[in-house]
C-alpha cells in the first residue's frame, strides 16, 4: 500500500479483521445524516397517505423503526461500535414525482467515533418497513438511492455528498 492510498481501518497488517481501538481518541460532538426513497406505484402512495393501509400507520411504524435500528446498528453490523446515541430522527416524506416515499435519518452522539452507520441503518430498516407495511399492495416496490447525505465531528472531518 503506498502512502497516498488510504487505510482501511478495521484490517490489521495482515489482512484480518478487528475493530477499531477509539479509546485515545477524545470524545467529540458527531452527526450523520442518511436519506433513501421507497419508490411505488402511485395507487400505493394513496393508499399510504389515506392512512388506510391494512397494517396501520405507516410513517409512525417506520419512523419507530428506524429509530429502533439505529441503536441497535451495532448488533447487525460486525466492528460497528455500539454507541450511547443522544438523539435518533427519522423524517418520512411523500414525493409524488417518484412516486413513493422519502426517507432521512440524523443520528447523534458526543463520543469517539462516527454515526454514519447508526443513520444509515435508520434509514434501511425504516424504509425496509415501508415495504413491509405496503407489500400487500404492491410487491413492485423498490428501495433506492441509500446514501450517507453529511457527516459532521471527528478526526476526518466534515463531509458532504455531491448531489
Amino acid at each position: 500500500m503506498s502512502a497516498e492510498e488510504p487505510r482501511l481501518t478495521h484490517l490489521s497488517e495482515s489482512g484480518e479483521a478487528h475493530m477499531v481501538d477509539v479509546s485515545a481518541k477524545a470524545a467529540t460532538a458527531r452527526e450523520a445524516l442518511a436519506r433513501g426513497a421507497v419508490v411505488m406505484a402511485p395507487e400505493t402512495l394513496a393508499l399510504c397517505l389515506s392512512g388506510h393501509a391494512k397494517k396501520g400507520d405507516v410513517f409512525a411504524t417506520a419512523r419507530i423503526a428506524g429509530i429502533m435500528a439505529a441503536k441497535r446498528a451495532h448488533e447487525l453490523i460486525p466492528l460497528c461500535h455500539p454507541l450511547n446515541l443522544t438523539k435518533v430522527e427519522v423524517e418520512i416524506a411523500p414525493d409524488q414525482s417518484l412516486p413513493g416515499l422519502r426517507v432521512a435519518a440524523r443520528a447523534r452522539v458526543l463520543g469517539q467515533t462516527g454515526v454514519e452507520m447508526e443513520a444509515l441503518t435508520a434509514v434501511s430498516v425504516a424504509c425496509l418497513t415501508i415495504y413491509d407495511m405496503l407489500k400487500a399492495a404492491d410487491r413492485a416496490m423498490r428501495i433506492e438511492g441509500i446514501v450517507l447525505a453529511e457527516k459532521t465531528g471527528g478526526k476526518s472531518g466534515d463531509y458532504i455528498r455531491a448531489e
